[in-house]
């Protein structure tokens, strides 16, 4: 069974430095569409069994696109959604951004894993939403070789991928990165979920 993470295109969110992981606003830009019908061309050739996206906008335009090129349907699911900044949603605060460097540094360095925003979500309660998600749709596929596609957000990623896969660290991840519309493969294994290839590097199971 292989899981294909992808990450949105660039959306105007992004070009404004707006906190926007809620509510349904900020559409994908020019460049961030033709990023979405990039990644899709490139996984033209796949059978998908289904496709999941956060129900942000930008996630859900992407994996429509996805979607079409693919011939699959698209289920927004709560798990996948960007994590929580709280009372920055909706900011382009500098304050709000150190902040937010600052609650992943103590993250992926120091192990403080209920550092949080004022009012947003700590690590563990991103964990306890996503990785159950994946191990339900793990467990559904067992011993099958079905391909899922998954569209969500680079914050997410970078904190729950390294978590769910036995083969990457937080360090890989941060050193490299995850671009708009990239994609990550994993496959299932009998002791767990290894990545075979981040955003176009290939690892050994």
């Amino acid at each position: 069974m292989r899981f294909y993470f992808i990450r949105h295109g660039e959306s105007t969110a992004n070009l404004l430095r707006e906190f926007s992981n809620s509510g349904f606003k900020h559409p994908l830009t020019e460049k961030g569409i033709e990023q979405a019908y990039e990644v899709a061309r490139s996984l033209s050739s796949l059978q998908v069994d289904q496709i999941y996206s956060s129900p942000v906008m930008r996630a859900v335009q992407t994996a429509e696109i996805v979607a079409e090129s693919l011939q699959a349907s698209v289920i927004t699911t709560e798990a996948l959604r960007e994590w929580s900044v709280g009372i920055y949603e909706g900011t382009t605060d500098p304050l709000g951004w150190e902040l937010h460097s600052q609650v992943q540094d103590d993250w992926f360095n120091r192990q403080k894993f209920d550092s949080k925003m004022p009012g947003g979500e700590s690590f563990h309660e991103i964990q306890n939403r996503f990785t159950p998600f994946i191990d339900e749709l793990t467990q559904n596929g067992k011993n099958s070789n079905h391909n899922i596609v998954l569209v969500a957000h680079g914050g997410l990623y970078l904190a729950m991928l390294p978590v769910i896969f036995k083969n990457v660290n937080f360090a890989f991840a941060l050193e490299q990165g995850f671009l708009y519309a990239a994609c990550v493969i994993a496959e299932t294994c009998p002791d767990g979920l290894y990545c075979t290839s981040w955003c176009g590097v290939s690892l050994s199971i």
